[in-house]
């Protein structure tokens, strides 16, 4: 899977194209999926107000709820200084679970603000070119 993070999604909304490719190729292919981690989607909404009406719209990505296990998880990030909750949100959803036993690759356009250990990709790569 990939994840996309508040950066992300405000990218995708504003039309970013690479992005735009990414998710048409989701759309396309029964394996990959798009895994949005709701806090990153309040903080995009909340950095750019009406960024995420679109973007929630898209079939290709799917929502990551905060469940009471996973908010402990994101407090216990944030308190040790790993970032906002929106970042907390995406790294603990990247990491291996008994559901999705692999790591996952989180899109940034902040990947400096990653800890060393987090997959991540910038949204600008140019390997992310088609």
């Amino acid at each position: 899977m990939i994840i996309l993070d508040s950066s992300a999604l405000s990218a995708l909304a504003a039309g970013h194209p690479r992005l735009h490719r990414i998710v048409d190729s989701a759309l396309q292919s029964p394996f990959q999926h798009l895994l949005v981690p709701v806090l990153c989607v309040v903080e995009a909404e909340v950095k750019d107000e009406g960024a995420t009406h679109a973007v929630m719209a898209l079939p290709a990505l799917e929502f990551e709820p905060l469940d009471a296990s996973s908010a402990v998880v994101v407090a216990t990030m944030v308190r040790d200084g790993y970032g906002g909750a929106d970042l907390a949100h995406a790294m603990a959803t990247s990491l291996p679970t008994p559901v999705r036993p692999l790591q996952h690759l989180i899109l940034t356009a902040r990947p400096e603000l990653y800890p060393p250990g987090i997959a991540t990709v910038d949204i600008d790569d140019p390997r992310l070119e088609p």
